[in-house]
C-alpha cells in the first residue's frame, strides 16, 4: 500500500478523481475506501469551513474593537473623594466659626467636597435638565439623544453631542478619555463603554454629586461650590432657580459672554420672557462680583498657618473680639488718617490660658504695605520694656516703688560715643519715686536703673520673658536698652505682659488648639511682678506725663504701659486686666515716622476701645497681693537733690508697697555731703569738633559738677578755671585735653579725658 501522503497526492484537492474515505487498518496501514463521498456533503463541508472562518474572523474583528474600545479603569465613589484636594484652605475660631480661608494651590480653584444634599434641589433639576434629561432613565448611554446626535451630523445639522452625566463623569475620572482631539468613534465608543461601567459600580446621586464637584463651571473655578462662591458669593444649599439656570448656562461653554450665557438660560428655561436673564449674566460674570465667602477676618493669620491645601485649622482665636479689634483699629486708624499713620496690629490674650482670642496683622486701608503682618514683624520696643527692667530691679533689691530717682540730664560714654538720653518732651522733672518715673515713662530714671541692674542681666531677663528678637549680648544694645533700642513684636509684647499679670510665670501663647499647655516658667517673682503692674495702674503715678484724664483711664483696674520708638516710628500700649492683656501697635511697616502721633494718640485709643468692650460684663478686677509684701504709709522729706532741689520734685504722702522686710515710713534723699564730688560734663573720652563756620567764642565748653563742691577748684591741664561751682565756659584748643576737680587740700577727687579736633 503506498504511503498516505501518496495516496492524498492521487487526488490533491479533490480535483483529479472521486474523493475516497481514507481509513486505517487494524496493523496500522492504511487503506482506501472504494465508497464515494456524496457530492453534497462535499458542499457542507466547505461552508462549514466558511462558516468557521467568518466566526473566527468576527471574534477577531469583535476582539480587536473591543481592545480598541476599552476604557481606563475608572476608581470608585469612595476613592474619588478621597482623592479629592481642595485648593484652599481654611482657618476656623475657637466655637468652630469659619473666621478665614487661603488659597494654597493655584492649579485650579476647588473648594471642600460638597455632598449631594448641600446643593440647593432647583440646581440639581436645572444642571440634570440642561445637561442629561434622562439621566435617571438610562444606564449610562442615552440612545435616544445618540440617535438625535447621528440624524444631526447626517443631515449637517449643528449638534450638542450625547454625552450623559455619567459619561462625562467618566472623562473627569479619566483625563484621556476627554483629551483634546478626542471626538472620533473610537472615542466616542471608550466614552460610551466607559459610562456602562460607571453606571454598574456608582448610584445615580453618587453619579451626580461627582459631576457637580469635578464639573468646571468658569475660569478656574472647578466643582459646584466654588462657582457658587466666586459667581454669586454663595454656598451651593443657597442657590436659587435663576442661579441654577446661569450655571447650567455655563456648563457647554464656560467661557461664554454674558449674552450668550443669557441666551442658554432661556433656552434651559423654556420661559417665554427673557428679558430678565441679560442683566443677571452681566452681573454674574461682571469685575464687581464678590469673590469671597468667608468672613477675611484673619488674613495674616490665616497665611502663617494654612499651608496646605485642604487644611483645616481651629484656631484659639474668638470671632467676636476678633471683629471687635478690627473695627476698633479700623476707626483709630481712620481718625488718624492715612497721612499720619496707615498701619496697625492688635493682640488679644487670655491671661490664664494664654490663648489668643484676636491676632490682627493689619486692615489695610491706606497700607502700603498690607500684605505684611504687622503683629509679628519686628519692631522698636520704645518704652514698653521698662516694666521688666523695674522688676528685675526691685525683685533684686536695687528699688523700691518709693526709691528716689534722679531725672536730671545725663551723659554716658560708650563704645560709640557719648549717649545722651532724653525724655519725650525733652523735659526733666529732678528727683522722682520709681513708681511715677515708670509710670510717666521717663527715660533718664529708666537708664540709672539700667545701670543698677546691669546690661547683660536685663538683656538675659528680656530673653527669658520670650523676647527673641534679642540675640546679641547686652553689649551690643548699651544703656539704650533701656529705652527699649532692641526690636521685638507684638505677640512677644503680649506674651511678656500676660507673665507680669500671672505673678511673673511664663509660658508660650496658642495660636491652635493643638499647640501643647506647658507648665509655667518662673521669669520673674511674685512680689516684684504684682509691684510693678500696681505702678502702671496707677492713675495718679502717670499723671505729671498723660494727664488726669487720658485714654489709658479706665473705671475699673488695669496696668498699662505706652511706648514710642525713634523718629516717632512705633507707638505701643500693652496692658491687662485681672483676665485679658491688650496689645496695640500703630505706625507704619514700611519705616517712615508718624506725623502728630503722640504715646495717648496712637495706639492707646484702640487699647481702651478694646478693654472696655472685653468687660462689658464684669469690669477688671485688682490681682490679689502675694505674701512677701508689706504696705507702709509713707512721707517724702525736703532737700536737695544733685543740682536741683529736691522740694520743687517732692511727691505727696501715700501709702506704698515693699518687700517684705524694706519697708520705710519717710523717704528724703542723701544729703550732698554724702555724695562724692565728681565731674559730669564732659563725659571722659568725648571728642569734640570745632566748626570753622562758627564764631570761636560761641563753640565754648560748658563744665558741669555733682556733690558736694565747696571749696573745690577745677583745673584744665595746668589751667586753673577757678571754684568749681562756679560752672564756668572753656575754650579748649585742638588737642588732648585733662580736666581734674581738686579739693581744698589740692587732692585729685575726680578727672576726666577730652579731645578738641
Amino acid at each position: 500500500m503506498k504511503p498516505f501522503w501518496r495516496r492524498l497526492m492521487l487526488f490533491p484537492g479533490g480535483r483529479r478523481g472521486p474523493i475516497t474515505q481514507v481509513d486505517e487498518t487494524a496493523d496500522g496501514a492504511w487503506s482506501a475506501s472504494a465508497q464515494q463521498l456524496d457530492p453534497g456533503v462535499r458542499r457542507g463541508s466547505v461552508k462549514r469551513k466558511i462558516v468557521m472562518g467568518g466566526m473566527a474572523a468576527a471574534i477577531l474583528a469583535f476582539a480587536g474593537v473591543d481592545y480598541a474600545t476599552l476604557p481606563p479603569p475608572l476608581p470608585g465613589y469612595a476613592q474619588t473623594r478621597a482623592l479629592w484636594h481642595p485648593s484652599e484652605a481654611w482657618l476656623y475660631d475657637r466655637h468652630g466659626q469659619l473666621i478665614d480661608s487661603a488659597r494654597v494651590n493655584f492649579a485650579a480653584r476647588r473648594l471642600a467636597w460638597t455632598p449631594l444634599d448641600s446643593v440647593s434641589p432647583v440646581t440639581r433639576e436645572a444642571i440634570v435638565t440642561a445637561e442629561d434629561h434622562r439621566f435617571y432613565s438610562h444606564s449610562g448611554v442615552d440612545s435616544l439623544a445618540l440617535l438625535g446626535a447621528i440624524r444631526d451630523r447626517i443631515r449637517g445639522r449643528h449638534h450638542r453631542g450625547a454625552s450623559t452625566v455619567s459619561m462625562q463623569v467618566a472623562g473627569f475620572l479619566a483625563p484621556d478619555l476627554a483629551a483634546p482631539g478626542a471626538r472620533g468613534v473610537w472615542d466616542k465608543l471608550r466614552q460610551m463603554r466607559a459610562g456602562w461601567a460607571l453606571e454598574s459600580g456608582w448610584s445615580k446621586d453618587q453619579i451626580l454629586e461627582a459631576y457637580l464637584n469635578l464639573a468646571g463651571f468658569r475660569g478656574e473655578a472647578q466643582g459646584i461650590g466654588a462657582a457658587a462662591l466666586g459667581l454669586f458669593g454663595k454656598t451651593p444649599d443657597a442657590l436659587s432657580r435663576d442661579d441654577a439656570l446661569m450655571l447650567a448656562a455655563l456648563l457647554p461653554e464656560p467661557q461664554a459672554s454674558s449674552s450668550a450665557v443669557a441666551r442658554c438660560a432661556c433656552a434651559v428655561s423654556r420661559e417665554a420672557d427673557c428679558t430678565r436673564f441679560a442683566g443677571e449674566a452681566a452681573s454674574m460674570l461682571g469685575p464687581a462680583r464678590s469673590l469671597a465667602l468667608d468672613p477675611g477676618l484673619a488674613p495674616h493669620l490665616s497665611q502663617r498657618l494654612l499651608i496646605k491645601a485642604g487644611l483645616k485649622v481651629t484656631t484659639t482665636l474668638d470671632a467676636d473680639i476678633q471683629r471687635a479689634a478690627i473695627i476698633a483699629l479700623r476707626r483709630q486708624l481712620q481718625g488718624l488718617g492715612g497721612a499720619r499713620a496707615r498701619d496697625g496690629a492688635v493682640v488679644v490674650v487670655d491671661n490664664a490660658s494664654g490663648d489668643v482670642l484676636a491676632y490682627v496683622g493689619g486692615i489695610g486701608g491706606a497700607s502700603t504695605a498690607a500684605a505684611v503682618d504687622g503683629a509679628n514683624s519686628y519692631r522698636q520696643a520704645g518704652s514698653t520694656l521698662k516694666p521688666f527692667l523695674y522688676a528685675q530691679a526691685i525683685e533684686k533689691g536695687y528699688l523700691t516703688p518709693a526709691s528716689i530717682l534722679d531725672d536730671s540730664p545725663v551723659q554716658l560714654d560708650t563704645a560709640s560715643g557719648l549717649y545722651v538720653p532724653q525724655n519725650y518732651d525733652h523735659a526733666f522733672k529732678g528727683p522722682v519715686s520709681a513708681r511715677n518715673a515708670l509710670a510717666g515713662s521717663l527715660n533718664v530714671p529708666a537708664v540709672r536703673t539700667l545701670l543698677l541692674v546691669g546690661v547683660e542681666p536685663f538683656r538675659d531677663r528680656l530673653w527669658d520673658s520670650g523676647y527673641r528678637g534679642l540675640v546679641e549680648d547686652g553689649q551690643y544694645y548699651g544703656f539704650s536698652l533701656a529705652l527699649g533700642s532692641a526690636e521685638v513684636t507684638l505677640l512677644e509684647q503680649a506674651d511678656a505682659y500676660r507673665a507680669l499679670a500671672n505673678g511673673g510665670g511664663w509660658t508660650p501663647l496658642r495660636l491652635t488648639r493643638e499647640d501643647p499647655r506647658p507648665q509655667p516658667r518662673r521669669i520673674t517673682s511674685p512680689q516684684a511682678a504684682w509691684m510693678v503692674a500696681d505702678m502702671i495702674a496707677d492713675p495718679d503715678a502717670r499723671t505729671q506725663t498723660f494727664g488726669l484724664d487720658s485714654a489709658l483711664r479706665l473705671p475699673f483696674w488695669a496696668a498699662v504701659k505706652t511706648g514710642t520708638s525713634k523718629a516717632m516710628r512705633d507707638n505701643w500700649c500693652i496692658g491687662f486686666s485681672d483676665r485679658y492683656t491688650v496689645a496695640v501697635w500703630v505706625g507704619n511697616l514700611e519705616g517712615d515716622p508718624m506725623r502728630a502721633v503722640s504715646g495717648t494718640s496712637g495706639a492707646a485709643p484702640v487699647w481702651r476701645d478694646l478693654m472696655l468692650a472685653l468687660h462689658a460684663s464684669r469690669a477688671g478686677q485688682a490681682p490679689k497681693r502675694p505674701e512677701g509684701i508689706e504696705q507702709r504709709a509713707i512721707s517724702f522729706g525736703s532737700g536737695s537733690f544733685g543740682s536741683g532741689s529736691f522740694g520743687a520734685g517732692i511727691e505727696r504722702p501715700r501709702r506704698e508697697y515693699f518687700l517684705a522686710g524694706t519697708g520705710q515710713a519717710q523717704i528724703v534723699s542723701a544729703p550732698p555731703e554724702a555724695r562724692r564730688p565728681r565731674i559730669v560734663n564732659p563725659v571722659s573720652g568725648s571728642v569734640y569738633a570745632l566748626d570753622p563756620d562758627i564764631p570761636i567764642e560761641r563753640q565754648r565748653l560748658a563744665i558741669g559738677v555733682s556733690g558736694e563742691v565747696t571749696a573745690h577748684r577745677l583745673m584744665l591741664d595746668r589751667r586753673d578755671l577757678g571754684a568749681a561751682d562756679g560752672k564756668p565756659l572753656i575754650l579748649a584748643g585742638p588737642g588732648r585735653h585733662r580736666l581734674r576737680l581738686t579739693d581744698v587740700a589740692g587732692r585729685v577727687v575726680d578727672q576726666v579725658l577730652f579731645t578738641v579736633r
